[in-house]
């Protein structure tokens, strides 16, 4: 695509209309569908490539925008609740065909790559190779692989981070997570390795059990703001650092419950985020509010960011360095409402980093001095307060104390430009010549260039471009690689240059407009960059600054048109050295040599023939551009005006001597001149207007025609004529005919004229206006104001007396009697008696005559308006008033109706007969009328609609009669239109009384006609649908419309408005439910494209006046593109054989409507015949009639008539005999052949049949097998629960001693702990020293809060020492409890004063005392555990081993066919049969044979672990021996033995997969003889044989633990990681799905997947009595005679008495408190880890089971509602039914505690003095402190200042005691 302007400085991409830019054109790449929407861009600087992401796909572009290579991304089958997505694992959620949406594209210039994530699958990315867009990598089977599912474009922002060559890049993203923080962390780094397919690319940096390189929203966050989220809207590295700029929602005070927004509406906060580069632990993680305040209105809602340079200029502003960092940003007004603020306002602010990093390092400086709290709201740790600990510098990267850390106060930016009607949504930056420039988009698709000089100098919006009509200009702008253009996004790619300087013509437009791109390039004499102009670095050549521009004056500055070849001086100033000359250019007149010395240039005016000719039209001067061209050049480069004038075109003396040149009026020549002396006599020159000759202005003058009269004209300064001249003569033009007068002058003032007689022939009105100039010599006449002379006649157009006596008294006309005509006086030859004249003696005129009477008849009341027209009616109204009578009744006459001599108007009273009568002076006139009286018969219509408009037709009779006519609708009037003699008809108006009828009267004059006629007003008709909603752009297709009432209007139409014009068409009424209408055409010259469709305007029905059906807002009529229709042939006339078809092409032909229905009404002529049609989208096929010879085809659709063109239809020749002869054979062969396609058609429709049954018996099949399924999952149900309970009694339980069950609690995962074994270091003298400070209370609170408040003391530290000291205090509980009571007093108080939501209490464990609770608690409860508890946990799990056992269990994944967890469950058909093997004991052979139930398809280790499980049923454990130990010998006879392996060399290997061995594979029979006998080493691969099962899944569940969290079940998705040698992939009974490679057979034998969830309530129902019997257990307060452990109601009650010291009254606080003390605390870490408990062996499936267990135990113990649906996890909708009574169980085991008697402090240390006593010594106490006291010699110097600090410890003198421990334990060691 190619752009008319050089590419100059950076593109920059936004989504938009097409752009109308008034003629500019700029480079655009468009989108491939409307939806398929431009979302990320980025260039390559290295060589200007652009890449973009779009919705579904990736483009690489060249820098023109010219395509290169694309990557399709989508769209793909997906739902954003499956979690992992469905490439992963099978999801249960109804697919449908999603969108992929680009969220991320980041360069990796180092690897040559492209990132480009999308929103499938969770958000998953493609690596993409830069130079063809190849796939590289696309990892997506593990949890960190999921960046987010948010599918909007702009929620994640990713930033690559370079660490030098020696380390790999890392990637910080973050992403806003849509609710899902469980999922998704909101920030975090990432691995970015070489390899695209490196299993560790997206791996976090860091991940260990507690601490990670991501950051999570906590989900309790989500309670105060249910729809929290963090949005980021940019990010970029500096320094040490990487930053990102977020929108979030404040917190708020307190907490809230329920939505934010019911109640008030939600406050936003924009917010920068600054983390380490090198930080793998996030303890970096500070956030700092942004802002900006301009003209007191504050602008806080980021919509975009830029970093870029300073600059010089604006540097030197902000007192920075011109290479230091800044950032741009863009905010709107407020804090409301992010998505759908309506306010405009917005402005563009700017900050320096370098402000930021020091409010930062001030924030952080005062929190390591113990300044203020954390102040980070939304990660919940807003009030826990600063640690003291060192003084930092500028690069700190934290600590994993006092971190992550907030700052309050906002951080203000420099308001540079605000904008208060279009909103900015984008910004683009960077330096040109030491100038900051901004590039700022709108939300109105409008580009701002704007020059920040900064605070001092201001910012200058020097240019606005309306790059796009309507649509914002997206956030992702980019400049090109060059620095030239730049590009910018929306539905198009557009690329604009940074400058268009070529827009200005001028210099001074040029340097005024604040472009620093733009100079003057003085003799190029054009706009441009300096670069672009030449030998630009010489003087003056270039002009950079407004006062740099050349200026040029000429002198003279005019000269006259009849003045030629005058020497010119014009002066310059600012040219450049001019030695290549010049030419001075007259425009287009004419062009001649300059004289250049210094900077005058000399040259000469143009020669005669140059010169302008300037004509009167014209005025009197010409302006012409002088040009000062350059010879080296050959363009002008400087201009002045220079002016041309030419006296000669003025005509007077007035407008000669007023011209502001030099001219001067020659008054006896009568001309203008520029040089006096040219003028006849010297006394005859003229310079002031004073001196000029004029006419004065005169009175009308009146000439009567055929009198001879004298006229007078006033003059001044009439010249005297001199010798040879004649004198004055008047000069009268009579209709185009001149004629002269001689005239003379006197007293120098007033010419008198002579009028001769005109013949009357010439003027046929009154009188004639006749122009008189004045001359006094032929042709010269003087330049005098035109005279105007009357010239009248008497007798013209006055054929009567009354006429004559009106004409003007000043003419004289009178009437002469004797000749009766009109006549002056002196022309009527009769005495003066025989004349009347106006106020003369006789002014009266005889022999009046009426002509006419209008009405003639009217009804007797009156008042009817009577027009009498006439001759001598009377000169004045007061001559005829009272002297009219109708009937000898007066009839008022009306003044305003009057005109003299020749109507009257009058007004009739009532009358009975009637004859007109008009007495005028003693003359009577009569005239006949008639009365009449009108009557009324019928109506029709007889209804209409309430809001009016219905044409109401009266019939009558005698309806004409009288004046006026008025008809009423009762108290309403109806709008008369017209009558005549049987009818009148009126429009009816809106009803002001509703529905219902009316009475119908009219009135005539004063007459009131009324019979019982009724009109009834109805409900409006309405419209309820129209079909088809289409038409084409001529309209005339039929719309069948229906509504109500439609019956009541009598010409319906229906109308379409576009771009403000209406069109109409008829419809007609077929119903009152129904009417047919042609639809209105639309104006499709007004439409952009032709070819597209288009919506009207406005779409609605004129129904009489209905005003609701006019416009109909919820139309989707659309009009689609008229049918285009090509010739025939290029000459129009086609050939054709008779009954040959017409085949007519063109395009349009079947318009694309909704649902296929686009079929037009065609009819087709030839020549007057129709021809039947066949209609394809392109083509029309006309079976033609039978006619021959030419014929005019015509075709008709819609509006649309047109002649394609004339067919020529020919008859054949007569066939020859051969021709017969070769028919019939043709026709013989024909017939046969058609016997041979009616035998294949036959045998092809029995095989159709035969496959039709096939497929029905295969769906029976289907059917039969889910039915079998539903069964057989019913009759498990149903028969499984005795066998466990059976099977389970008698089974001794392996409990664990007390002291492997509490280090497995206490220190989990730690085999052989310090505390168990005796200290090797001779240090106890120390250590018994420390012993006694720790039982010393004030030293132990002292020092367990010293430890709290370091900030190097982490979440893993707290645990240890809580652990630790109780294993010290294990022989003394008494103090133990106290101090553990002081701690959790100080927890609640500290918990409470934080304001955090009183039910967080207890939740995590991030305190000592919350770990020594769960510790007191092991301690306590273990009696409680081996007596009653235990039973039925050891019972649910056995319950679930046997349970799952029974149906097959993958080796590999984990999955198994009974399982309560759906991610464990093998979602497909696998056959297998029981099989009951006789096992030889391996301790004695002798002893019987054990039988044991194993499955066919179990692999061998999964029999030996069977086999291992019947044999040592009551061993523990620990006890028994290891399968992996043993092999498995299947003893055929008493010779053959076979040892059964996993793998060997007999295993199946199909591909790249490999099968581990079953029982199936050796076929090993039913009731098989087996033995284990001792490991042998066999020739195969040791390492690969019999523990295969057991190494791949310790594989897995190792990467489990480290990629998963630990409340995640959803992030064990297995993986099958192929042999590293031989490639091979190992599998059980499923294939893993994320490889792909099963077969479509393998798909085509399973069911739907969703069936087999039926399995998950199977199994849920099977266990039901064992789950239910555990939590009766644990929350009953009655265990078979036992009493409820102390601890438990000595806990429950200390917490109540907390609760009521604080005042909280809130049951479910309290609920809450005594939940997440309790069960949450101790029993679901049991529930889920029996292992803790009892010596057992837990695998994968038992695992995912009793996670389903515990999650319904927390969700038993919750007081929130749980709102489930079909999208729900199926773990809770399992238990769903079964929560409620639950939950009803421990609302009444709390109760009951509460209401059981309190424990006296006596009874309870008596018995925490039992347990001690009991438990004595199971601990190395020595050990103990000496692990303790490494935490002391780790902070020495802040447990001595706090002891030194608290007042009890310095009684004590403990500061002095611990340096004496700390001195005894240096020397001793």
């Amino acid at each position: 695509m190619w752009s008319p302007y050089p590419l100059h400085c950076g593109d920059f991409h936004i989504c938009c209309e097409p752009p109308q830019l008034s003629g500019l054109k700029y480079s655009t790449f468009r989108v491939e569908y409307p939806e398929w929407t431009f979302n990320h861009l980025a260039v390559d600087h290295r060589n200007g490539n652009v890449y973009l992401g779009a919705v579904n796909r990736i483009y690489k572009l060249s820098s023109g925008l010219d395509v290169q290579v694309s990557h399709q991304t989508g769209p793909d089958e997906d739902n954003r609740n499956c979690y992992p997505p469905r490439i992963v694992q099978p999801c249960s959620e109804p697919l449908t065909l999603t969108n992929n949406v680009n969220k991320m594209l980041l360069m990796d210039y180092r690897e040559n790559r492209l990132l480009a994530c999308g929103s499938l699958y969770q958000g998953i990315c493609k690596l993409l190779r830069l130079d063809d867009l190849f796939k590289l990598g696309e990892p997506f089977h593990k949890k960190e692989h999921y960046l987010s599912g948010v599918n909007e474009s702009g929620s994640v922002f990713g930033v690559i981070v370079s660490y030098g060559d020696a380390s790999p890049d890392k990637l910080f993203v973050a992403t806003a997570v849509d609710g899902r923080p469980e999922y998704f962390p909101t920030i975090s780094s990432r691995k970015l390795t070489r390899n695209s397919e490196e299993d560790g690319m997206f791996a976090y940096v860091f991940h260990d059990e507690f601490v990670a390189s991501m950051i999570k929203i906590p989900s309790d966050t989500f309670t105060v703001v249910p729809d929290f989220d963090i949005y980021y809207i940019y990010g970029f590295s500096s320094g040490n650092f990487v930053y990102f700029l977020t929108l979030q929602p404040e917190m708020g005070g307190g907490p809230t419950t329920g939505s934010s927004s019911a109640g008030r509406e939600q406050v936003y906060t924009s917010k920068l985020v600054r983390l380490c580069k090198d930080d793998t632990a996030f303890n970096s993680y500070v956030e700092v509010p942004l802002g900006c305040v301009k003209g007191g209105v504050e602008y806080r809602l980021l919509q975009a960011a830029y970093l870029s340079k300073a600059g010089t200029i604006l540097a030197r502003s902000l007192g920075i360095g011109p290479d230091d960092d800044i950032l741009y940003a863009v905010f709107s007004k407020g804090q409301k409402r992010r998505p759908k603020e309506s306010s405009q306002e917005s402005a563009l602010c700017v900050f320096t980093l370098k402000e930021i990093n020091e409010r930062i390092k001030d924030r952080l400086q005062s929190c390591y001095k113990g300044e203020g709290t954390l102040d980070l709201a939304w990660l919940k740790v807003k009030d826990i307060s600063c640690s003291s600990l060192l003084t930092i510098d500028d690069n700190f990267c934290g600590l994993d104390m006092n971190a992550p850390l907030g700052v309050s106060e906002m951080v203000r930016g420099i308001p540079l430009f605000s904008e208060s009607n279009d909103k900015m949504t984008s910004v683009i930056a960077y330096v040109y010549k030491n100038h900051s420039l901004a590039f700022v988009g709108t939300k109105g698709g409008r580009l701002k260039k704007i020059r920040v000089d900064g605070p001092t100098y201001g910012a200058l919006q020097y240019e606005t471009i309306q790059v796009v009509d309507n649509g914002p200009i997206l956030r992702d702008m980019a400049f090109s690689s060059d620095h030239l253009t730049f590009l910018f996004l929306c539905l198009q790619l557009t690329h604009v240059p940074v400058e268009a300087c070529e827009q200005y013509s001028s210099c001074k437009d040029c340097l005024g407009s604040g472009d620093p791109h733009c100079g003057w390039c003085v003799l190029h004499s054009m706009c441009a960059r300096k670069e672009k102009c030449e030998r630009s670095s010489e003087p003056r050549r270039f002009a950079s600054d407004i006062k740099q521009c050349v200026r040029l004056s000429v002198h003279p500055n005019n000269i006259s048109v009849s003045q030629y070849s005058v020497m010119l001086v014009l002066e310059a100033h600012n040219v450049p050295e001019l030695s290549a000359g010049v030419n001075c250019t007259f425009e287009d007149l004419a062009e001649m040599d300059g004289l250049v010395e210094g900077n005058r240039i000399t040259c000469s005016s143009p020669a005669e023939k140059e010169v302008p000719c300037i004509v009167v039209d014209q005025g009197d001067h010409q302006i012409v551009q002088l040009y000062l061209k350059s010879k080296e050049t050959g363009l002008a480069f400087a201009n002045t005006s220079f002016v041309f004038y030419n006296c000669s075109v003025h005509k007077s003396c007035l407008s000669c001597v007023g011209s502001p040149y030099q001219c001067h009026w020659c008054k006896y020549r009568h001309t203008c001149t520029h040089d006096p002396s040219s003028c006849s006599f010297q006394e005859g020159r003229v310079k002031q207007p004073e001196e000029c000759p004029q006419l004065l202005p005169a009175d009308r003058i009146l000439v009567p025609v055929n009198v001879v009269k004298p006229i007078t004209l006033r003059a001044k300064n009439l010249p005297q004529p001199q010798s040879g001249q004649r004198g004055y003569e008047c000069v009268l033009t009579i209709q185009g005919v001149e004629q002269r007068v001689p005239a003379l002058r006197f007293n120098s003032s007033s010419p008198p004229c002579g009028s001769d007689a005109i013949a009357a022939n010439y003027i046929s009105f009154h009188f004639a206006l006749i122009n008189v100039p004045w001359v006094y010599q032929p042709d010269l006449p003087f330049a005098f104001p035109v005279s105007a002379v009357h010239l009248y006649k008497c007798d013209a157009r006055r054929e009567s007396c009354g006429l004559c006596l009106k004409a003007d008294p000043l003419f004289g006309c009178v009437w002469c009697k004797g000749e009766n005509r009109c006549s002056l006086k002196q022309h009527c030859p009769h005495p003066q008696s025989m004349w009347l004249e106006h106020n003369g003696i006789n002014s009266k005129c005889t022999h009046p005559r009426i002509t006419k009477i209008t009405p003639l008849r009217g009804p007797r009341e009156g008042g009817t308006l009577v027009t009498i027209r006439g001759e001598n009616l009377g000169l004045e109204f007061s001559e005829i008033k009272d002297h009219v009578k109708i009937a000898d009744v007066e009839c008022t006459p009306v003044p305003e109706g009057y005109i003299p001599n020749e109507k009257h108007e009058g007004l009739l009273p009532h009358l009975r007969h009637v004859m007109c009568e008009l007495v005028n002076n003693c003359h009577c006139l009569f005239w006949p009328c008639f009365l009449q009286i009108p009557r009324l018969l019928s109506l029709k219509p007889n209804r209409g609609p309430v809001s009016g408009g219905t044409i109401v037709n009266i019939t009558g009779s005698n309806l004409d009669a009288g004046s006026n006519v008025s008809i009423m609708f009762k108290d309403q009037q109806c709008t008369y239109q017209r009558r005549g003699g049987q009818w009148i008809t009126c429009r009816s108006h809106t009803s002001m009384q509703g529905y219902g009828n009316v009475s119908v009267s009219v009135f005539v004059d004063k007459a009131h006609i009324h019979k019982d006629l009724k009109f009834e007003y109805v409900e409006d008709p309405t419209i309820t649908k129209f079909e088809p909603e289409w038409s084409i752009f001529s309209g005339n297709t039929p719309v069948t419309v229906t509504g109500t009432n439609l019956d009541i209007i009598q010409t319906p139409l229906i109308r379409a408005k576009y771009k403000n014009l209406e069109t109409v068409n008829i419809c007609q009424v077929l119903s009152p439910t129904t009417m047919q209408c042609m639809a209105p055409e639309l104006p499709y010259s007004l439409s952009r494209q032709k070819e597209v469709p288009e919506r009207p305007d406005e779409f609605g029905f004129i129904l009489d006046n209905v005003q609701s059906v006019l416009a109909l807002n919820n139309t989707n009529f659309i009009y689609y593109p008229n049918p285009v229709f090509e010739l025939l042939s290029v000459s129009g006339v086609q050939e054709l054989k008779p009954g040959s078809p017409i085949i007519l092409k063109g395009r349009n032909f079947l318009p694309p409507a909704p649902g296929g229905n686009g079929k037009l009404n065609y009819t087709v002529l030839i020549g007057d015949k129709p021809c039947t049609l066949t209609v394809s989208d392109t083509q029309l096929l006309c079976e033609s009639p039978n006619l021959t010879g030419r014929h005019k085809v015509l075709a008709r659709v819609g509006g649309i008539e047109f002649s394609p063109g004339v067919v020529h239809i020919t008859s054949d020749s007569p066939l020859s005999s051969t021709a017969v002869i070769s028919i019939a054979g043709a026709g013989g062969l024909l017939i046969f052949f058609i016997v041979i396609v009616l035998i294949a058609y036959k045998r092809k429709s029995r095989e159709s049949d035969l496959t039709l049954k096939r497929l029905q018996m295969q769906m029976d099949n289907l059917e039969s097998r889910v039915a079998l399924e539903c069964k057989e999952a019913f009759a498990e149900l149903q028969t499984d629960i005795h066998e466990l309970t059976s099977d389970l009694d008698g089974a001794g339980i392996p409990f664990l001693d007390y002291r492997t069950y509490t280090m497995r609690v206490l220190f989990p995962g730690i085999e052989e702990h310090p505390v168990l074994r005796d200290l090797e270091e001779q240090v106890e003298k120390g250590l018994k020293l420390f012993g006694q400070l720790i039982n010393n209370k004030v030293f132990l609170l002292s020092f367990i809060r010293t430890l709290e408040s370091q900030r190097g003391f982490s979440m893993r530290d707290r645990g240890n020492v809580a652990s630790l000291i109780m294993t010290v205090l294990q022989s003394k509980l008494e103090y133990a409890t106290d101090v553990l009571k002081h701690l959790l007093s100080d927890l609640i108080d500290k918990n409470l004063e934080s304001k955090n939501h009183p039910k967080l209490l207890l939740r995590r464990t991030e305190s000592v005392a919350e770990k020594m609770l769960t510790n007191w608690f092991t301690f306590l409860l273990y009696k409680f555990l081996k007596e009653c508890a235990g039973e039925p946990l050891f019972s649910l799990f056995c319950a679930i081993k046997q349970q799952m056992e029974k149906g097959p269990i993958d080796s590999i994944t984990g999955e198994a066919r009974y399982s309560l967890s759906e991610d464990k469950l093998i979602r497909q058909q696998i056959d297998y049969k029981t099989l009951v093997v006789n096992c030889m004991h391996p301790d004695n052979e002798k002893s019987p044979e054990v039988q044991v139930k194993v499955l066919n398809c179990d692999t061998i280790s999964q029999v030996k672990e069977k086999i291992l499980d019947a044999i040592y049923k009551n061993v523990p454990s620990s006890h028994r021996p290891k399968a992996s130990d043993m092999d498995l010998e299947w003893r055929q006879g008493r010779v053959v033995r076979v040892i059964l392996q996993d793998e060997d060399v007999t295993t199946k290997i199909e591909g790249d997969w490999k099968r581990l061995n079953m029982l199936t594979h050796y076929q090993v029979p039913d009731n098989a003889v087996v033995a284990l006998v001792p490991k042998q080493v066999t020739a195969y691969n040791s390492v690969n044989n019999s523990t295969v099962s057991r190494t791949s899944a310790s594989k897995y569940e190792n990467m489990i633990k480290y990629t998963g969290s630990p409340d995640s079940l959803r992030s064990r998705t297995p993986m099958i990681t192929p042999d590293l040698e031989s490639g091979v992939k190992v599998w059980h009974l499923v294939k893993n799905h994320e490889h792909g490679d099963q077969k479509e057979g393998d798909r085509g034998s399973k069911m739907v997947s969703e069936i087999y969830l039926t399995r998950l309530l199977a199994t849920k129902g099977t266990l039901q009595k064992f789950v239910d019997d555990l939590f009766e257990t644990i929350f009953s307060t009655a265990h078979r005679g036992s009493a409820l452990p102390l601890a438990i109601k000595y806990m429950f009650d200390f917490l109540d008495e907390q609760a009521d010291k604080h005042n909280i009254h809130d049951p479910h606080v309290r609920h809450t408190w005594k939940s997440n003390c309790l069960p949450l605390r101790f029993w679901v870490n049991v529930i889920k880890n029996p292992q803790f408990v009892f010596d057992i062996h837990k695998s994968s499936i038992t695992d995912a089971c009793l996670s389903v267990v515990a999650q319904t135990f927390m969700d038993s113990c919750s007081t929130s509602e749980h709102r489930l649906g079909k999208d729900s996890p199926s773990n809770k909708l399992l238990y769903a039914k079964d929560i409620p009574s639950y939950k009803s169980w421990v609302e009444r085991y709390y109760s009951d505690i509460s209401k059981m008697p309190a424990i006296s402090d006596q009874d309870m240390n008596a018995y925490l003095a039992e347990q001690s006593r009991m438990h004595m010594n199971e601990f190395n106490t020595m050990s103990s402190l000496s692990e303790i006291y490494s935490y002391v010699g780790k902070y020495t110097e802040e447990i001595v200042s706090a002891l030194e600090q608290d007042d009890g410890a310095r009684k004590q003198r403990l500061a002095y005691k611990l340096e004496q421990v700390v001195a005894f334990m240096s020397l001793e060691s």
